[in-house]
């Protein structure tokens, strides 16, 4: 991970939050004005469709998404038809059925889509998600045996793949695995294993999330049930949770996934999701929902059952049809989200502190300590991988036994390499997927393996950089420039979030009109250049850093401000506010 050899953009090589600001490259630049001059969109989307890389023929169709032109066919995964014949023969003959679910929004989605599927088909099926605390993630032996022992057919989705003694000891019962993490060289020993991540699949869609997976069993499912002349339920009415799924896992917004989070987005508005519903109105979501509201919103609140409270309370939420026990349940989870805030913020401190001992500058930055409630370590190490640009771990140990999770930067495998600790017996288990990752380790072991671990990730360039992250910025924008409409436009292009970032500007020489303290850790601002109108803007956490204090304490100066747009409605009325991420100096 080489320095950018972009010059800096505006000459900012070290802005107040230490990153170094960097522009479009020669050839995007290029691009944008070919497709500026071939398509006569406005010149800050056509730098966002060419960041993107898409050509110019295909710019109609990027910008209206069509999920019957994107999504993959279902018969090309393995085991696919399978997997859905079995299914349709449980449901045929009203059998019993069980779920057995990872306890994360992909994993709650997941279930709930199930669920959903065979209400409306008149059947049931047994919710099951393992406490995270007592039973750890994936299918254990004691309860696959216990579900097979009451049901014929068991269903494990977003885990499963590497779980062979779980799934051996469920000998009464089928098993279907729908799952999307990745795959060792040997399979359990399943009806079916559908995993775009399996060693033979071609990683072609790889970046599907759980629910995904279970959707395109769905859809197979379905086109099997019309073959028998019969029909089954509406599946574009379920794409709000695979939405939710996508964006909550973090999974790159290309391709299909693209469009699943944009008809998604649709369908979730028009609010027919008791669940989601009662969680939008508790969490005073009042504006349509968008991918930022899915992933640090809505989804944080569903984890937190799984994360430190009852595993189950997400995927219930996202499943009922009554709308009472929806309120009770996003009330609930918004109490145990607070708490879990309270309990991250004393873990993220106390590991940064460990970290900081241990040196930042190495290719993997970790902590571990006795206590620490697995709940939030992967939420922590998100953290420290934020702070660092590196491959982060935190572990918690409990007894000579820790749990813990860990988060990876762009370009660099961290599943694979848990998964060869794993094999190499450094750890007790491990595995994951490209940019996450879960492990178990002895204590005797931890310092071993994250050795063994920094090594691995090393090789594959993490460390060789120092300090905080390049900002990368799509262009200048002029304060009268940045209206509601153009904001629409660029919207087109969306959704944008993990794979495809939200464009992001750079104002250059703005004075500060008005900067005030919001809350504990926020600052409101207006901005201009003099010129023409000022603009507003908000800086979420300034206070948490340097921007606060010296925009709070601007004394007349003049500043390049970096961010991100936002369109707000109030009274009827839509206004543009910049959504401030860094500040520069302008000298």
């Amino acid at each position: 991970m080489l320095q950018d050899p972009r010059p800096a953009f505006l000459n900012v090589t070290s802005s107040l939050t230490g990153r170094r600001w960097v522009g479009p490259d020669t050839e995007t630049d290029r691009h944008a004005e070919a497709l500026a001059q071939s398509t006569r969109l406005p010149r800050p989307l056509c730098q966002t469709l060419a960041r993107l890389g898409v050509p110019p023929a295909d710019v109609t169709a990027y910008l209206d998404p069509k999920l019957r032109d994107l999504l993959p066919d279902p018969r090309h995964f393995k085991d696919m038809e399978t997997a859905a014949s079995r299914f349709l023969a449980e449901v045929n003959r009203k059998g019993r059925i069980a779920i057995f679910a990872d306890y994360d929004v992909d994993g709650g989605a997941s279930a709930a889509l199930l669920i959903d599927w065979l209400r409306q088909s008149g059947l049931g099926a047994t919710l099951y998600i393992p406490d995270r605390i007592d039973e750890g993630y994936g299918p254990n032996p004691e309860a696959m045996a216990e579900l097979a022992r009451a049901h014929d057919l068991i269903i494990c989705v977003d885990c499963g793949t590497l779980s062979h003694e779980a799934i051996t000891a469920a000998k009464d019962a089928d098993v279907l695995v729908l799952d999307h993490h990745l795959g060792g060289e040997t399979l359990p020993e399943a009806e079916a294993i559908v995993n775009p991540n399996r060693q033979d699949e071609t990683g072609d869609h790889g970046h599907l999330c759980a629910a995904a997976v279970v959707f395109l069993m769905l859809v197979e499912s379905g086109r099997q049930l019309r073959a028998a002349g019969r029909n089954g339920p509406d599946l574009m009415a379920m794409l709000d949770l695979v939405a939710l799924a996508t964006v909550a896992d973090v999974a790159p917004l290309r391709g299909v996934n693209r469009a699943f989070v944009r008809q998604g987005l649709k369908i979730m508005a028009e609010r027919r999701r008791p669940g989601l519903v009662a969680l939008s109105d508790i969490a005073r979501l009042d504006t349509a929902p968008t991918p930022y509201h899915l992933g640090f919103v809505l989804g944080p609140r569903i984890n937190a059952g799984g994360r430190v409270g009852k595993a189950d309370l997400g995927a219930r939420l996202l499943a009922t049809q009554d709308s009472s026990e929806a309120a009770a349940l996003s009330e609930r989870l918004d109490q145990l989200n607070t708490e879990r805030r309270d309990i991250e913020a004393a873990v993220r401190d106390a590991a940064l502190a460990q970290a900081e001992t241990r040196g930042l500058d190495a290719p993997l930055v970790w902590a571990a300590a006795d206590g620490w409630h697995p709940g939030v370590v992967g939420i922590v190490a998100s953290r420290l991988k934020e702070l660092t640009n590196r491959p982060a771990v935190v572990i918690g140990f409990e007894g000579d036994e820790g749990k813990g999770s860990g988060r990876s930067v762009s370009g660099v495998d961290l599943g694979a390499s848990v998964q060869r600790l794993a094999a190499e017996d450094l750890l007790i288990k491990g595995g994951g997927h490209r940019m996450a990752a879960g492990l178990t380790v002895a204590r005797g072991k931890i310092d071993a393996a994250m050795a063994r671990l920094s090594d691995l990730l090393a090789r594959q360039g993490a460390g060789g950089n120092s300090g905080a992250a390049d900002l990368s910025l799509d262009g200048l924008l002029m304060p009268q420039a940045a209206t509601p409409d153009l904001v629409a436009q660029i919207e087109t292009a969306g959704p944008f979030g993990a794979g495809a970032p939200a464009p992001r500007y750079a104002f250059a020489d703005m004075t500060i009109g008005f900067a005030k303290r919001v809350g504990d850790t926020h600052l409101k601002l207006r901005f201009g250049d003099g010129t023409g109108p000022q603009m507003d803007g908000i800086a979420f956490g300034a206070f948490e850093g340097p921007i606060g204090p010296r925009l709070l304490d601007h004394g007349g100066a003049h500043f390049h401000l970096a961010g991100r747009l936002d369109l707000n409605t109030w009274g009827g009325r839509q206004s543009v506010q910049l959504r401030l991420e860094d500040v520069s100096p302008a000298h």
